[in-house]
């Protein structure tokens, strides 16, 4: 009995042993590099001169919480809320989340120890001819337990990548809203634009058939000339030709706006059958600075997380160049009948460590290790690659915005005086002081420059959606920041 309990003591000790290593070994620093976010250098001020309303400023979040409220447009809302819940892209990114979290949670469950349990009842014969011939059962149960020791971090590298590719995943989610947002309100506003076009055109078509109404009563009356009468038909022939484009630009824009909110062709007729006017852009609009730009944008925030995966996974790579640790154990219970399968005399255990050793791989493992700093380093430059699209999709906005505000001035300035035009042309051809290719002329002008007005009213509205989009806006009206994210400049 004495010897027993010696054994059971050495024993004892043993785990208690293994164990302190365990604990000990897992402070380790693991092998590879330790992630260090980059460095970029951020322009203090956008280099685009601003117009007058639109400034930046730091930590403007309101503005861009929820950009498309500043547009006061109660449908244009309903619809982006709708797609927000519906839209087909965005359910397969939330999808893709939930891939990502069960990965990490499968890249953690690596550090724990494996457990099995098993029984069995096995019945055997011997041979007659080289034994007795007889039959018994052997009834068994057993727990087997297997432990990995991440003594060089591989596996902590391992949950490392798949934390950033989680984090990846989610930015990804984000960078989806903040294009479906844009996008929504895209073709709302093209919608509202082509409507506008077209009652421009059907304004401008009444008008032109009162003028040809009244040319042909002058060529009747003898006044005028039978080419006065063909040219107000051409003019009338030429606007109703504009009509059908503007018909087919309106559907399409529709069923584009339908299809983002996961809907079919059709379905919104009822709720943008009635026209309504171009939203106008509020007075003042404040935005990022460029710092905030690398802190807000989606897109530069996955790719800082695709290089914090890709520098875990060179460590991942290289703690195969090292020999690993195992801790093995079973304890189970073994008798020829059931009734004694569960007595004191049936236990059985073992335990003891295991190691292995890849000790020739002809430069697998190193080549490997190259492979993976070769795919860190293409991250970077990735990295580097958005960070400079970024700047300069928001130069870019920022000067189609300012410009297109000088092109709208401009254009209403011609509207006025196109009207103004029209009218005393008007008036005085039925007074026979002008030709009629005046009138025409004064009439062509107007038509034209209110569709082009109109035009220009949808494109700055829709540069300053640009606007938004690029400086990464919305997102996170649906999609809480996650708290103790690592951004670019804050090691995570």
């Amino acid at each position: 009995m004495g010897k027993e309990q010696d054994i059971l003591i050495w024993r004892t000790r043993l785990t208690v042993s293994v164990f302190v290593a365990t604990l000990a070994c897992a402070g380790c620093a693991a092998v590879g590099p330790d992630y260090v976010p980059p460095e970029t250098a951020v322009p203090e001020a956008w280099h685009t001169h601003l117009p007058p309303g639109l400034f930046a400023e730091e930590g403007c979040k309101e503005t861009l919480t929820r950009w498309w409220s500043t547009l006061s447009d109660p449908v244009l809302e309903d619809l982006i809320e709708t797609a927000v819940m519906e839209n087909l892209d965005v359910k397969e990114a939330r999808a893709r989340v939930r891939e990502a979290r069960a990965r990490r949670g499968i890249s953690k469950a690596d550090l724990f120890p494996a457990v099995d349990a098993g029984g069995s009842v096995r019945l055997s014969r011997s041979s007659e001819e080289t034994g007795s011939g007889g039959e018994r059962k052997l009834y068994a149960v057993d727990f087997d337990a297997a432990w990995e020791l991440d003594i060089f971090g591989g596996r902590r590298r391992a949950l490392e990548a798949a934390e950033a590719d989680l984090h990846a995943s989610e930015e990804d989610l984000r960078d989806v809203l903040v294009s479906l947002l844009a996008e929504v309100a895209l073709n709302y506003i093209e919608v509202r634009s082509f409507q506008t076009r077209l009652s421009i055109a059907m304004a401008s078509l009444d008008t032109q058939q009162e003028t040809f109404n009244i040319t042909q009563w002058r060529v009747e009356a003898g006044l005028t000339t039978q080419l006065d009468l063909e040219q107000a038909t051409y003019n009338l022939a030429q606007t109703q030709s504009k009509i059908p484009g503007f018909e087919i630009g309106l559907e399409q824009a529709k069923n584009r706006l339908a299809v983002l909110l996961a809907k079919p062709p059709g379905f919104l007729e009822d709720i943008l059958d009635k026209p309504q006017a171009i939203p106008v852009a509020p007075l003042e609009i404040a935005f990022r600075v460029p710092a905030e730009v690398l802190r807000r944008r989606p897109d530069i925030r996955r790719a800082e997380r695709n290089l914090a995966a890709y520098s875990a996974l060179v460590g991942v790579a290289t703690a195969e160049l090292y020999p690993k640790f195992s801790l093995l154990g079973s304890i189970g219970l073994e008798a020829l009948s059931s009734d004694s399968l569960f007595s004191a005399g049936s236990r059985t255990h073992s335990i003891g460590p295991s190691i292995t050793w890849s000790l020739f791989d002809a430069g697998a493992i190193r080549n490997n290790i190259e492979v993976q700093s070769a795919l860190q380093e293409q991250a970077f430059i990735q990295y580097e690659a958005t960070v400079l699209t970024a700047f300069e999709e928001v130069e870019n906005a920022l000067i189609a915005y300012a410009e297109e505000q000088n092109r709208r001035e401009s254009l209403d300035l011609a509207c006025r005086a196109a009207r103004k035009a029209v009218d005393l042309a008007q008036n005085q051809y039925v007074s026979g002081l002008i030709d009629f290719n005046t009138l025409l002329d004064a009439q062509r002008s107007l038509l034209s420059f209110q569709d082009q007005l109109a035009v220009s009213e949808g494109d700055a509205i829709a540069n300053l959606i640009t606007l938004y989009k690029v400086l990464g806006g919305g997102w996170s009206s649906f999609e809480p920041e996650r708290k103790n994210r690592a951004v670019p400049g804050r090691k995570s």
